[in-house]
């Protein structure tokens, strides 16, 4: 359920001041935060920040379409692995097989 319009999005108190002080120092440096809850605004656009992900932060930099969505959406707290089983190594063997037979090939001449 989204917030409440009269209250407005969320941003935390601690990263709106280092935002504003930011944008006034023109500062192209990346805002630490931890803040993974905290909205996207349109004053936070072309402002790069570094968002905890559990582990380590990762940098993000904020463009026009990210307005509306949450920091966290972007830092991603688990890594993909990749689905296993026999039908995957099967598909990867053929994919390595095409790409060394496209490669083994003689390049060709021109007439």
């Amino acid at each position: 359920m989204p917030r409440s319009l009269k209250k407005g999005p969320y941003i935390n108190p601690k990263l709106e001041r280092k935002i504003k002080r930011a944008v006034q120092s023109k500062s192209r440096e990346p805002i630490k935060t931890w803040s993974r809850e905290s909205t996207i605004t349109p004053e936070m656009i072309g402002l790069a920040f570094l968002v905890h992900n559990g582990k380590e932060f990762i940098l993000v930099k904020i463009r026009e379409e990210m307005v509306g969505h949450k920091l966290g959406e972007f830092s991603p707290t688990t890594k993909f692995q990749r689905h296993g089983g026999r039908m995957e190594r099967e598909l990867e063997k053929t994919e390595l097989q095409k790409t060394t037979a496209k490669s083994s090939l003689p390049p060709e001449k021109k007439s």
